[in-house]
């Protein structure tokens, strides 16, 4: 059994103007939203003061206003420098003029996140705000986006899965397809984008809004940053086994794209780069909670 990929195209409108096409892409968008929702949510939990260490939310509504553009551009410009340094260097320095040409696509996530703290920090130390309790507000807030996004990667037919033959593979439509194809039919994947936008999340934003709002996490400044940082980096790591590596990674003798490998064992670059998010993420978790004992 294999499923046929969904007729969405990645534009949702497409207008000439000038003998040019622009175009609002599907992937856009869910940035957009995602940033929409954050900002709301984020609203909603400083507007709840109990839910707080010493019953005081980080920062007004007026000063989360002014954090979203900050982040905003932690996102963007950490998003595209971590891909080029961590998934393609060679390739930008022999062309460094498209290392900004950010429309033709190519994030990663976790230099966008990188570029979330570097921002974060800056606008801690220019307003006085605890780095802690922002942090904490800032993850609660972030997992929509990644829902969003990975769906927007679905929906681009990008970001593939390894060859399967389980159930609910896709055969996704150009070079996915044809990179396994045989005489008989073509290729068919793990849809592992959709693997990404269940794990990272719907069930990592269930969690954290749980501990937040229920478990009242959010009196112990910094907990919920270990608790993103380690269930990101565990959700990351465990789709990597279905996701299809980067080309750049793959060759003759490591067909399996390993970014780093030790005889027939080895990690993907997610992997390698996952794996410091849970280690950090659990020791910040410990001494959140030791603080609090």
């Amino acid at each position: 059994m294999r499923l046929p990929f969904p007729d969405i195209g990645p534009n949702i409108v497409a207008i000439e103007l000038f003998g040019r096409e622009f175009a609002l892409r599907w992937y856009a968008m869910a940035y957009i939203v995602g940033i929409l929702i954050g900002w709301w949510m984020a609203g909603r939990l400083i507007r709840r003061a109990k839910l707080w260490y010493k019953n005081a939310a980080p920062m007004t509504p007026e000063q989360l206003s002014d954090l979203i553009t900050w982040l905003i551009i932690g996102i963007v410009l950490g998003g595209r420098i971590g891909f080029v340094l961590f998934y393609q260097p060679a390739y930008y320095m022999r062309n460094p003029g498209e290392i900004l040409q950010v429309w033709q696509g190519g994030m990663s996530f976790h230099g966008g996140a990188l570029g979330v703290l570097l921002a974060g920090l800056i606008f801690c130390w220019r307003h006085k705000l605890s780095p802690l309790s922002t942090g904490d507000m800032i993850v609660v807030a972030t997992p929509p986006a990644i829902l969003l996004g990975r769906l927007a990667n679905f929906i681009n037919g990008e970001l593939w899965g390894r060859q399967t033959d389980v159930p609910w593979a896709v055969v996704f439509p150009g070079d996915a397809a044809q990179a396994c194809a045989t005489l008989e039919q073509l290729c068919a994947r793990h849809p592992s984008q959709l693997y990404e936008a269940a794990l990272e999340g719907l069930v990592l934003g269930l969690v954290l809004v749980w501990l937040a709002t229920r478990r009242r996490w959010l009196k112990t400044p910094g907990a919920l940053i270990g608790v993103f940082l380690a269930g990101y980096g565990a959700a990351r790591f465990f789709v990597e086994f279905f996701r299809q590596p980067d080309a750049q990674f793959i060759t003759e003798g490591n067909p399996l794209g390993y970014a780093l490998q030790l005889g027939p064992l080895g990690v993907t670059m997610g992997q390698l780069l996952s794996t410091p998010m849970i280690l950090v993420g659990v020791l910040i978790i410990w001494g959140a909670r030791r603080r609090l004992a």
